[in-house]
């Protein structure tokens, strides 16, 4: 699934930040398999990008298309099939719901990725098998973190978007995170576009870009 993004400047953003953006107001196509670092401090449109890659914000001006097909012309039919099966997005704020548990939020996708390991085998992976019953209320920022990317990985996606994925992590977590995002995006032969305050990320990326 290719992106194409012709000019494209979302409402909320001052004028001073798109003069000085690599993405905002310019013509730029990423690849099906591009992996890219998107880097930017706070306020400049990090979540705003990927939210609009996800569908989710209309307030733009400009133009951008997914394998040639205007998104604006996309019904919500459309959408609906693109996040179920196409697209996959780890949200800053991770909505998981507090009152279930971590398995029941992770039970709770349209269809499932046949070419992601196991719940078990990724929850293992990232330390946190032991709280699957646990509602999710009761669990730490990181373990949240941790469950929300497992939901993440279970979709079927075309293309990963994480909005600062290892902000709650240490170092260890995040490595192993890292580890386990870096096996699904292969076996899927998926593209990435990973957000981050920092100048770096723990994951291999092909591009980086300031926002």
């Amino acid at each position: 699934m290719k992106l194409t993004f012709n000019k494209v400047v979302p409402e909320p953003i001052p004028r001073p930040l798109i003069a000085s953006s690599k993405i905002w107001e310019k013509e730029i196509t990423w690849a099906p398999n591009d992996r890219i670092l998107v880097q930017a401090q706070s306020g400049k449109g990090k979540s705003t990008l990927l939210h609009l890659i996800y569908g989710l914000r209309k307030d733009y001006s400009g133009s951008w298309e997914i394998d040639s097909v205007q998104s604006k012309d996309l019904s919500a039919e459309d959408w609906h099939i693109l996040r179920a099966r196409k697209i996959s997005l780890l949200f800053q704020d991770l909505r998981l719901f507090k009152k279930l548990s971590a398995q029941e939020n992770l039970e709770l996708l349209p269809e499932i990725n046949p070419q992601a390991p196991t719940v078990k085998e990724m929850c293992e992976a990232l330390g946190i098998l032991h709280l699957l019953d646990k509602p999710v209320e009761t669990l730490s920022l990181g373990q949240r973190q941790r469950f929300a990317l497992v939901r993440c990985l279970r979709k079927p996606f075309c293309w990963l978007l994480l909005d600062e994925p290892f902000s709650h992590l240490d170092q260890d977590n995040a490595k192993a995170a890292a580890g386990l995002i870096e096996e699904v995006l292969n076996q899927n032969g998926a593209g990435l576009v990973i957000s981050s305050l920092a100048g770096s990320s723990p994951l291999s990326c092909n591009r980086s870009i300031n926002l």
